[in-house]
């Protein structure tokens, strides 16, 4: 269910599906089993001219955003969590560094960094994470330090949950001038953090595949990532120290989670109903009731995610940031809830590789953990109730000033 859509924009969804069920689909399983990155989806992608959606026109780019046309590229990001949750991901990132760089980079910055994605198919990814918390068995803290200095900044550390480390030639770093903790941990003034553009060939950064075994999502290769004494250069600032929290940028992609949930139900639900024909299992009365359930779910999923939308669109920017999270929640729920009425309908052997419902299953456990949603649902009744709540990540006691 795409509506509301002219066709030079549904066309772009048209091609992205296309590519989608031709190339990415059969592609997708060896990239979980490799733990590796979809490096010839995106080559497929620069080909078909989509690797911008984000880069004004002005620049070469397909110009989406949430002051233009975000339903767009939420639904382009859905297309591909069809096919593969990873995929979509590394997607993500890079759509949203181009959304940031258009945003808040200067005329200068513009013309350098998107003439590499444009012309030479660049990509990028915004990395925060930095747990400030230890686990059982973890042994050394996360996070990183950064030192001011004449020219520029020298960042030493490491982040983790680094998506598309090893393949993205930029990285938007989120970091903090008065400790580790990035942006989503961090508790300190609003200037202390910074958003830096890092240049990833530099020899002082290395990877560390070793940490990145995770049940799902393998194919977003989000390895822990290693500064040692990486210098960045003041002109690699973005916007201004503070700008990402003060104006709460985070809230602009959480909705774009809700994209990528409705994807993955979407593909359980497209297989199911497949397999449900095959196996002729159409008038078992359960059967009915789970597949009904779960396009009633995509279809409440497609509606709350137009509707956030439309507020961006319009210029309703607080209405927009309260629905989104409202979206974020009600779409993880109901996404949950459809894999699971497909994984009831189509039986044990529908869990079985290289059946793709068994990948959705461990790619969609592991992405909703991006949020916590119970804080997500917590910052909503905060806010219902007239207290002070943090809309961009939740966080149980905002503290920030």
């Amino acid at each position: 269910m795409i509506f509301n859509l002219t066709l030079n924009k549904q066309t772009l969804i048209d091609r992205i599906s296309q590519l989608a069920r031709e190339k990415f689909a059969s592609r997708a399983a060896s990239y979980d089993h490799n733990a590796s990155f979809p490096k010839e989806d995106f080559a497929d992608l620069f080909q078909a001219g989509l690797n911008a959606p984000a880069v004004p026109t002005e620049y070469g780019g397909l110009g989406l955003g949430h002051d233009r046309d975000i339903f767009t590229l939420w639904m382009m990001t859905k297309e591909l969590a069809k096919v593969d949750l990873s995929l979509a991901r590394c997607w993500e990132g890079h759509a949203n560094a181009q959304v940031l760089l258009t945003a808040m980079a200067n005329e200068s910055q513009k013309k350098r960094w998107f003439e590499g994605i444009v012309q030479r198919g660049e990509i990028w990814a915004a990395w925060s994470g930095e747990p400030q918390s230890q686990i059982p068995g973890q042994k050394a803290s996360l996070g990183t330090s950064v030192q001011v200095v004449d020219e520029g900044y020298i960042i030493d550390g490491t982040k983790v949950f680094a998506t598309s480390a090893p393949a993205a030639q930029w990285a938007i770093l989120l970091v903090n001038t008065e400790g580790a903790g990035g942006a989503r941990h961090s508790n300190d003034s609003l200037t202390s953090v910074l958003l830096l553009a890092c240049n990833l060939s530099d020899p002082s950064i290395s990877f560390d595949d070793s940490w990145w075994q995770p049940i799902g999502m393998r194919g977003t290769v989000s390895y822990l990532v290693r500064f040692e004494r990486t210098f960045i250069p003041k002109e690699n600032l973005i916007g201004y120290p503070g700008q990402y929290i003060e104006q709460e940028w985070q809230t602009r992609f959480t909705p774009q989670y809700g994209a990528a949930f409705l994807g993955a139900a979407e593909g359980a639900y497209d297989y199911a109903l497949a397999y449900i024909n095959k196996q002729e299992k159409g008038h078992d009365p359960y059967v009915q009731h789970r597949i009904a359930k779960a396009a009633i779910n995509i279809d409440t999923m497609h509606f709350w995610l137009r509707q956030v939308a439309t507020l961006w669109e319009t210029g309703q920017v607080l209405e927009a940031k309260q629905a989104g999270n409202r979206a974020r929640y009600i779409t993880e729920q109901l996404a949950l809830e459809t894999v699971n009425d497909c994984i009831n309908a189509c039986g044990a052997r529908s869990l079985i590789q290289p059946s793709p419902l068994e990948r959705i299953l461990r790619d969609l456990s592991f992405y909703v953990l991006h949020d916590n949603s119970d804080r997500v649902l917590a910052s909503i009744g905060q806010e219902i109730l007239g207290q002070s709540c943090d809309r961009a990540y939740f966080n149980t006691y905002p503290t920030r000033q």
